[in-house]
C-alpha cells in the first residue's frame, strides 16, 4: 500500500507590516465588515473581503438569524456577491476577520466547510488559486496560497459526469 502525506505551506505574519499593501488593503476591508456584521446569538462576528482580477472589492460579514440554519458566513457572501455582481471575473484573493465578542484570541478561525467548498467551487470554476488571509482581533496573520490547500480532495463537477 502506497502512503502519501497531503501537505501545504502556511504563512504567518506577526504583524500587518509584514504583509503587502493589497494585502493590508483587503485584510483592513474584512475588519471594517467584520464590525457590521450581524451576529446578535453567536456574538461571533465575522468580515470578509473578496478582491477581483480587475481590482475590484467585495465585502461580506456574517448575517445570522433566530433560525440558525437560515443565516450566512461572512465568506459566503462575499464571494457569491463577488460573483453576482462580477460574473466572470476571477477571485484573486480572500481575506477573514473573525473575532468573539466573548472572549479574545489570537488564534485565526478558518473557514467552515460550507464556504470552504463554496469558495472551493470558484477555484476551481476559474481556473486558478485563491489565495486566503485569516486574522483573530490581534495576533498573527495566517495566509495561504490556494483554497486547495485546505480543502485537500475537494469534491467538484468533475465527479458530477459531463458537467
Amino acid at each position: 500500500m502506497e502512503k502519501k502525506r497531503i501537505v501545504f505551506d502556511l504563512l504567518i505574519f506577526e504583524d500587518e507590516g509584514e504583509l503587502s499593501q493589497n494585502d493590508r488593503k483587503l485584510l483592513s476591508a474584512a475588519e471594517a465588515a467584520r464590525k457590521n456584521a450581524y451576529a446578535p446569538y453567536s456574538r461571533f462576528k465575522v468580515g470578509a473581503a473578496a478582491l477581483l482580477e480587475n481590482g475590484e472589492m467585495v465585502i461580506g460579514n456574517n448575517q445570522e438569524n433566530a433560525s440558525y440554519p437560515s443565516g450566512l458566513c461572512a465568506e459566503r457572501v462575499a464571494v457569491f456577491q463577488a460573483g453576482a455582481r462580477f460574473p466572470g471575473i476571477a477571485i484573486v484573493s480572500v481575506a477573514i476577520s473573525a473575532a468573539s465578542e466573548e472572549h479574545v484570541t489570537d488564534v485565526p478561525a478558518a473557514p467552515c466547510g460550507n464556504c470552504r467548498q463554496a469558495i472551493m467551487e470558484y477555484e476551481h470554476k476559474q481556473q486558478s488559486p485563491i489565495s486566503i488571509l485569516l486574522k483573530a482581533e490581534k495576533g498573527p496573520i495566517f495566509k495561504c496560497n490556494a483554497m486547495a490547500d485546505i480543502l485537500p480532495l475537494a469534491f467538484n463537477s468533475s465527479f458530477l459526469g459531463d458537467s
